[in-house]
């Protein structure tokens, strides 16, 4: 497959059939990464997650709720990418509203792991990750709630961005919840990553989120021979199954003979990461999904009563995670446990962040694992907190509003890749990305 900077130096034509070629591969491959294949415009084809906005083009995230409805705007991300000489380019699966870890619950059915068809690609960005890996896309756009992109990313062998919270404008990106999503790239390689990266970040005032400063490009500047202090929570790795413990020992002894310093370090408060995730997450998500009502946009059941239209509409509408996930954040939002739940776990996320920060006094960069595992098996997972628990690695970083990105490193004894997160300082994307070029460098992984 052609890389992204490759293919930014092709003309129209070359660009034009490359895209219908990619088209073709899609409709063939049985991953069912696709759910579109609308274009907007001409330029490099990017795949873009069914929860960002493109104007024109039917966006559904991947529920029931939204069949019929079309974006009346552009997001951001995707007006920036058109200045750069790309395009919006297909719909790519997820799990509905991004709610999910496996793009099992998604509208359009499940998208499968190139690697191993009978396996998950991840989620909720499970299309993005599994079209890049499987030669059906050059590069994607994901978004990231608590480990969307990274995850699926280290199930299927690409490199997964999460920039830091503010960094990319949210303007366009269907809410999930608003203090935790970060639009991302997903790529080939660490070089790629870094130019799409360039591409979607910047200042964006109908994002109030958005942070009003700006930093230089960084593909154009990539340092692969950089030295480091790369902290290592030798706690965090205890929880792993042993493919990912061995990858994890090997990687680090191969940083360590790239030069890099290695600093042992604990965090004391990830046991409550899980908890304070899903409590936060899952209260913005009720508050956000209560514009789904049948009257605005979207599905509208046949009703008598304006309850009625209200209750069938969102009733046939969502999935059963989506109503698990409203009803766990209207309680928690709930008279009487809004103090006990939501207002602890807001206090927690405090402690969580001054933990990644006290780390951050000594250490450059934090190496972790990104999943307990490599990808299970299609409908393997059926208690949803041993899917809320595959999450333990990623959202602590998105609690903090940190940026991280997932490259994979090894495959296991059945061929299945096995990824490794690198986590930075707020806005020091930078060095993230230095620091993953020479990640990437140091262990050679071959597709």
């Amino acid at each position: 497959m052609i890389t992204l900077k490759e293919a930014l130096t092709k003309s129209k034509e070359e660009l034009a059939a490359l895209t219908d070629e990619l088209e073709a591969k899609a409709k063939e491959s049985g991953l069912n990464a696709y759910v579109g294949f609308e274009r907007s415009g001409e330029g490099v084809p990017i795949l873009v997650k069914d929860n960002i906005q493109v104007k024109g083009w039917s966006v559904t995230s991947a529920s029931k709720i939204l069949q019929g409805y079309i974006a009346p705007y552009e997001a951001m991300a995707v007006k920036n990418l058109k200045a750069k000489g790309m395009m919006a380019f297909g719909r790519a699966n997820m799990d509905e509203f991004a709610m999910g870890s496996t793009t099992e619950s998604s509208f359009y059915g499940p998208t499968k792991n190139p690697h191993d068809t009978g396996r998950v690609p991840g989620g909720s960005s499970g299309g993005s990750a599994a079209a890049v890996a499987g030669g059906i896309a050059i590069a994607a756009l994901g978004s990231d709630t608590g480990g969307s992109i990274r995850q699926p990313a280290a199930y299927c062998g690409v490199v997964g961005m999460k920039p830091t919270y503010g960094r990319v404008s949210r303007y366009g990106l269907a809410a999930y919840a608003s203090s935790l999503d970060q639009i991302g790239p997903i790529a080939q390689n660490v070089e790629d990553a870094a130019i799409l990266y360039d591409a979607i970040k910047g200042h964006d005032p109908k994002d109030s989120t958005s942070a009003d400063f700006e930093i230089e490009d960084i593909a154009n500047n990539l340092n692969p021979d950089v030295k480091l202090k790369i902290a290592v929570i030798d706690s965090y790795v205890e929880a792993a199954d042993a493919d990912i413990q061995k990858a994890f020992a090997q990687t680090v002894a191969k940083l360590e003979a790239a030069g890099h310093t290695i600093v042992h370090k604990e965090m004391n408060n990830t046991k409550y990461d899980i908890a304070t995730y899903y409590i936060v997450a899952t209260a913005e998500a009720a508050t956000n999904l209560a514009r789904y009502d049948g009257v605005r946009y979207g599905r509208r059941a046949e009703s008598k009563t304006t309850e009625e239209l209200f209750f069938n509409t969102r009733s046939e509408g969502f999935g059963e995670e989506v109503k698990r996930r409203i009803l766990l954040g209207n309680f928690v939002l709930s008279s009487g446990y809004y103090d006990a739940y939501y207002v602890k776990a807001q206090k927690v996320r405090h402690l969580i962040r001054d933990a990644y920060n006290k780390i951050f006094e000594e250490a450059d960069l934090i190496l972790s694992p990104v999943a307990p595992s490599v990808a299970p098996k299609l409908g393997s997972i059926h208690d949803p907190l041993e899917m809320y628990k595959s999450d333990m690695y990623t959202i602590g970083i998105n609690l903090a509003g940190l940026p991280g990105i997932s490259l994979p490193v090894a495959r296991n004894d059945e061929g299945m890749p096995v990824g490794l997160q690198l986590i930075a300082k707020a806005f020091d994307e930078k060095t993230l990305f230095n620091g993953a070029a020479s990640m990437e460098k140091a262990v050679n992984y071959t597709k």
